[in-house]
């Protein structure tokens, strides 16, 4: 018999494919937004995503690979080389609107994450 009802917050969001989902649509934004594509400076946003794609999926409650490839996620360190106003922080929660829109969560669920992303937007801010 299974359990119909799951158990973990990273079951509850859907697993990993929900928070692909998110990074997906949340990077295809980023891509042709003029303030925060030179934020990325890779050529290709497929590091990137891969990375935002682990440290959702580690934070919601799933496997730890963004702890066992890169430790600790030490966010504003990480991001502290570039210049993050109210203006990115902005841009960056306009774009993870969209993504958090495009997949199918409950209104507890979806409003769970969408208050994560503000706070984390809001502490990432840095001038």
């Amino acid at each position: 018999m299974t359990n119909p009802d799951p158990t973990t917050l990273f079951e509850r969001f859907g697993g990993e494919p929900t928070f692909r989902k998110i990074v997906e649509v949340f990077y295809a934004g980023v891509a042709d937004d003029p303030l925060l594509r030179p934020m990325y400076p890779e050529a290709d946003l497929g590091p990137a995503a891969e990375r935002f794609t682990l440290f959702l999926i580690q934070y919601w409650g799933g496997p730890k690979t963004y702890s066992e490839e890169r430790g600790h996620p030490r966010l504003r360190m990480r991001h502290a080389p570039f210049q993050v106003d109210v203006a990115a922080r902005d841009a960056w929660l306009k774009h993870m609107r969209v993504a958090v829109d495009s997949v199918d969560l409950t209104d507890e669920m979806r409003t769970m994450l969408w208050d994560y992303l503000v706070n984390a937007a809001d502490f990432m801010v840095n001038s």
